[in-house]
């Protein structure tokens, strides 16, 4: 059961929200944000009272309630330049953005909480660093939207651990947190983005279903799941929406894009090499040391 909510959170995430997204080109991103925004708020409410779980008033801000606006604030930006990417044409960009965020998400635990890298952890964030070099050299423009995408959603993820927080409790004071703002910008900016067309009323009223249900189901895989399994099936996502960019929207896979990639995929293939033979080796039970007259039996504290 795990494996088939993992699926349906990374596919939803590679295959059905860009082109649900696609199908949304004449509505600004901005209105779309806010749609998705109100109605994942709408959603999680229902979900929170059908599962009974109880949130917190947000306010007032201490640590705890700033470290969830600063959360609000990375995700709100994330999805807006997903937006933007999607359609503007960019979703190799998008996808090579999340194809970095794990590498970089490593990156920032070892500088930020601490966490040691294993040796074959940082030849693959060091691999990731020389292909956007390179890529960067190749191309002699910085790849803006696919770092500015990896860093908002690894910053998002280094704030949620930290915060401590339960998964769905800490979406929904993340969306009640944006609410005001997406509310007042659909009350002023963009009051007629409808313009009386019901299917693109149902298609932004599903914004919020193709927002929270994949979140809810990566949570559902996650306490099923090995983190080991998880992390790899992570790349299944990126992976999509690279297909989906250039087999069905007709993107260029330039030279330096492709160079860039395959620098990215020879780093993810080593870090998933060692995770999965870390992982199996924390599995292996030790050896058991014989007691005898000049070593007694091991005592575990």
């Amino acid at each position: 059961m795990g494996l088939i909510y993992a699926l349906g959170a990374y596919l939803s995430w590679g295959l059905v929200v860009p082109v649900h997204f696609r199908l949304l080109d004449a509505v600004p991103a901005g209105s779309i944000l806010a749609h998705r925004i109100v109605w994942s708020s709408v959603l999680v409410v229902a979900l929170l009272a059908i599962l009974r779980r109880r949130v917190r008033n947000p306010f007032p801000l201490r640590r705890r309630h700033l470290l969830l606006v600063v959360s609000a604030g990375l995700i709100a930006v994330n999805w807006l330049l997903y937006l933007v990417a999607v359609q503007s044409g960019h979703m190799l960009d998008a996808s090579l953005g999340y194809f970095i965020n794990p590498l970089m998400s490593v990156a920032l635990g070892a500088l930020v909480l601490g966490e040691r890298l294993r040796p074959v952890q940082a030849v693959a964030v060091g691999l990731a660093a020389a292909g956007v070099i390179l890529a960067v050299v190749l191309a002699g423009h910085l790849p803006w939207l696919s770092l500015t995408l990896a860093a908002s959603f690894s910053l998002y993820g280094l704030v949620r651990k930290v915060v401590g927080v339960d998964a769905m409790v800490g979406f929904a004071a993340e969306t009640f947190l944006l609410l005001p703002a997406a509310g007042l910008y659909l009350a002023l900016a963009a009051p007629s983005v409808v313009n009386g067309d019901p299917v693109r009323l149902g298609l932004l009223l599903l914004t919020g279903a193709t927002t929270a249900l994949p979140l809810i189901w990566f949570a559902a895989a996650a306490q099923r799941l090995t983190l080991s399994t998880l992390g790899l099936m992570q790349y299944l996502a990126p992976s999509c929406l690279l297909g989906l960019s250039v087999l069905v929207y007709g993107e260029r896979l330039e030279p330096h894009r492709l160079v860039l990639f395959v620098l990215i995929w020879l780093a993810l293939a080593l870090y998933a090499a060692d995770s999965l033979r870390a992982a199996r080796r924390a599995k292996t039970p030790p050896e058991p040391v014989a007691a005898g007259p000049d070593r007694p039996g091991m005592r575990s504290f």
